[in-house]
């Protein structure tokens, strides 16, 4: 296997792990342990059935969890502290034959794409779920674990395609992001205003705010103190 592959796999395993960490680790140890992959040699442990048995039983955990709204979005919230690290630790196993300096620059990378698919996945599933039918949510999730088994597959058998998807995919993350973050502040000021909250202004608007409320202040201030200096221009005189 090359670097090039080897590089591959570990930034694609890391994507995946970003957006389903148990359907990443139950694909690899299944297609390792049939003999459809070979797995690089710091992963081979992932073909144990043991592993795999624990992979498996959380994916149907998270299968069922990932398709009821509101569910899946404090799932998401929970692995935010899961899915990043163990993307890191996956990516550098991938590159472990490479050396110490390829894990670590592996590990750094590959917790970075795995946040960003990861940030993807939870910010929208945050505006899928403001609809009220719950089959939007559901062929999402589906559409997610078929992306991640399949894209884990064609990473060992398709590195160059995978890897213009990945170039591709990190492109539209930094276009797609700011958006998303800007969505979800619209939403959660709707959810306040409902409730009659009013969301926090920004510093610009609160300080013309603060400049419109002080004027009429300042007016009645310059008048009285114009008012007081009448009656000493007239003795003066």
């Amino acid at each position: 296997m090359g670097i090039v592959e080897t590089l591959v796999i570990s930034m694609g395993v890391a994507w995946g792990c970003g957006i389903n960490l148990y359907a990443v680790v139950a694909t690899l140890g299944m297609l390792g342990a049939s003999g459809n992959i070979v797995l690089p040699g710091e992963l081979v442990i992932l073909s144990d059935p043991l592993v795999i048995g624990a992979a498996s039983v959380m994916y149907v955990v998270e299968f069922f969890a990932d398709k009821v709204p509101g569910v899946d979005t404090g799932w998401d919230a929970i692995h935010s502290f899961i899915r990043i690290p163990a993307a890191a630790v996956l990516a550098a196993g991938a590159v472990g034959d490479i050396g110490p300096a390829a894990e670590i620059a592996a590990a750094l990378a590959g917790g970075t794409l795995a946040a960003g698919s990861h940030c993807l996945k939870s910010g929208s599933r945050v505006l899928i779920n403001a609809s009220p039918e719950p089959f939007t949510n559901i062929g999402v999730s589906l559409a997610e674990d078929v992306a991640v088994i399949s894209g884990v597959w064609a990473a060992f058998h398709y590195p160059e395609a995978v890897a213009g998807l990945l170039i591709a995919f990190v492109i539209l993350l930094v276009w797609l992001l700011p958006k998303l973050w800007q969505a979800i502040r619209s939403l959660y000021a709707r959810i306040a205003r409902l409730f009659g909250h009013q969301p926090p202004a920004e510093p610009a608007v609160a300080a013309a705010a603060t400049a419109r409320a002080d004027t009429p202040f300042q007016a009645e201030a310059e008048a009285a103190m114009t008012a007081l200096a009448a009656p000493e221009a007239d003795d003066t005189t």
